[in-house]
């Protein structure tokens, strides 16, 4: 699982659908919906929310609204309405570790945008996040 911090614009297409496959699957995890992932790691940040649920709604609702704008048709439906707005953190480590992450991936599935991305400074972060200095989070498996 992979809940990236950095902006959903950055992905290519597999990644995208990844990307909302994974978060959904994480909704059903924090909603008690499944025994799967429960302890997975990159839920911590989410967990660790005072409101978790509404923390990855609109996380979700990011993804859909890169979705949208990419003219793909994810389901709205399926992302159960957040009560409050909350706003997540995120360290510049992880952020710089991600990136790196990504453009590695990126070059062997998807040359062309690793050409596009590859001389970027640094990626734009999931609208839900504030970026903050730091190491690489704790949760983050190296």
């Amino acid at each position: 699982m992979r809940l990236w911090s950095i902006h959903p614009k950055h992905l290519d297409p597999q990644g995208l659908v990844a990307l909302w496959r994974e978060s959904l699957l994480a909704q059903a995890v924090l909603r008690g919906e499944t025994r799967g992932y429960r302890n997975h790691p990159q839920l911590d940040r989410f967990k660790n929310q005072a409101a978790p649920l509404a923390a990855i709604s609109l996380y979700l609702n990011g993804i859909h609204a890169e979705a949208k704008a990419r003219g793909y048709n994810f389901n709205k439906s399926k992302i159960q309405p957040a009560r409050k707005i909350v706003s997540l953190t995120v360290t510049s480590g992880q952020m710089a570790y991600e990136w790196k992450h990504l453009l590695a991936k990126l070059k062997a599935r998807n040359p062309a945008l690793h050409q596009a991305w590859r001389n970027t400074e640094g990626p734009e972060p999931h609208p839900v996040f504030n970026v903050h200095p730091g190491d690489v989070e704790p949760w983050e498996r190296q």
